[in-house]
C-alpha cells in the first residue's frame, strides 16, 4: 500500500518562480495546456435528465491531472478542488470540452485552472461556458513523496492575470486552513470534543 500524502505541507511552499529556490528550468503555460472533449450520453445523466455534476467534476479532474503531470514531468495527485462552479446544465448529446492549464506553481504544487464548455454535437453554434474550477495538484515521486516542479512562465497578459489570481486564491486557502486549525485548537483547549 502506498503511503498517504501530506498534502497540507505541499501547498505551503513559496512560489519557486519568485523565490529562486529551484534550478529546474521554467515551462511556458502553453507547454502543458490541454483540452479534453467528451460527448455526454444517457449513462451520464441524473433523474432530471441533465448530466451529473460528478461526471463533469471527473472530467475536470482528468484534464487537470493530465496538465499537472505534463507540467511536472511525472505523477501529480489532486490536493484540493476550489470553486467548482456550474453555470449552465449539460444535457445528453452535448459535446463537452474541458480546457485546462497551469496557472501558478509553488515548490511542489501547482494550481490548474479549468474551463468547461458545451455545444450540441450536431449543431454548428459556438460552445457555451458551463463551468469552471481551480484545482491544486502536488507532484510526487515513485514513493509518494513531494518533488519539485518547474516554475510556470506566463506567456500572455491573460496568463499573468491568472497567475496573480492564483496567488490570491492560495493566500485565502492557507488563511482559511489556519483559521480553522486555530478554532479547533481553541475549542479543544476549552474542553469541547468535536
Amino acid at each position: 500500500m502506498r503511503p498517504r500524502h501530506k498534502v497540507e505541507g505541499m501547498t505551503h511552499q513559496a512560489p519557486a518562480v519568485e523565490s529562486g529556490t529551484t534550478d529546474i528550468p521554467g515551462k511556458p503555460t502553453s507547454a502543458s495546456r490541454t483540452t479534453l472533449s467528451h460527448i455526454m450520453t444517457h449513462n451520464d445523466t441524473n433523474l432530471l435528465g441533465t448530466v451529473h455534476g460528478g461526471v463533469i467534476m471527473k472530467l475536470v479532474d482528468d484534464a487537470a491531472g493530465a496538465v499537472a503531470g505534463r507540467h511536472s514531468g511525472g505523477p501529480a495527485v489532486t490536493a484540493s478542488m476550489d470553486e467548482m462552479v456550474f453555470l449552465e446544465p449539460v444535457r445528453v448529446g452535448d459535446l463537452v470540452h474541458v480546457k485546462a492549464q497551469v496557472n501558478w506553481t509553488g515548490r511542489t504544487s501547482m494550481e490548474v485552472g479549468v474551463r468547461v464548455l458545451a455545444e450540441r454535437w450536431n449543431e454548428s453554434t459556438p460552445a457555451t461556458q458551463v463551468g469552471s474550477a481551480y484545482l491544486v495538484f502536488a507532484a510526487v515521486d515513485a514513493d509518494g513523496k513531494p518533488r519539485a516542479v518547474p516554475p510556470v512562465v506566463p506567456e500572455s497578459e491573460r496568463d499573468k492575470r491568472r497567475y496573480q489570481e492564483a496567488q490570491i486564491r492560495r493566500t485565502h486557502r492557507l488563511a482559511r486552513r489556519r483559521a480553522i486549525r486555530e478554532l479547533r485548537e481553541k475549542r479543544a483547549a476549552e474542553g469541547y470534543e468535536d
